[in-house]
């Protein structure tokens, strides 16, 4: 019966993969990472998980990541600055982003909003 589904199309993993990872980092903003797990939580092996992935860049990626530590820097405004930047860590980590983007991400920002930053300390880490 699988095999028959999987012929006249009805069953189509590369295009499941495909799917899910469009919809996943554009309503959710996962990472790359985050959406190679989930892919292969649903069961997608690898190689058909690398090829959807392709439709993620690096670029597509800073984009969503950057959308989420403004948003989250949004929703905080009212707090001290060391609790907003560890809530922004928190969030982005929990999505996948690895800390060094999402580091350079939050400075970026924070510097845009014209939030001191002379408490940094220089080593890439906030």
């Amino acid at each position: 019966m699988l095999d028959r589904f999987t012929e006249v199309g009805l069953i189509d993993d590369q295009e499941y993969a495909h799917m899910l990872v469009r919809s996943r980092h554009a309503e959710r903003g996962l990472s790359r990472r985050a959406l190679a797990v989930e892919l292969r939580r649903k069961g997608i092996d690898d190689e058909t998980a690398a090829v959807a992935l392709e439709g993620v860049d690096d670029e597509d990626e800073e984009h969503a990541a950057r959308e989420l530590v403004r948003r989250r820097l949004r929703t905080t405004a009212a707090l001290e600055r060391d609790v907003r930047v560890r809530r922004v860590y928190g969030a982005l980590a929990r999505k996948g982003y690895p800390g060094g983007l999402v580091s350079r991400l939050v400075r970026e920002e924070l510097a845009a909003e014209g939030v001191d930053d002379e408490d940094a300390p220089d080593d890439g880490t906030l």
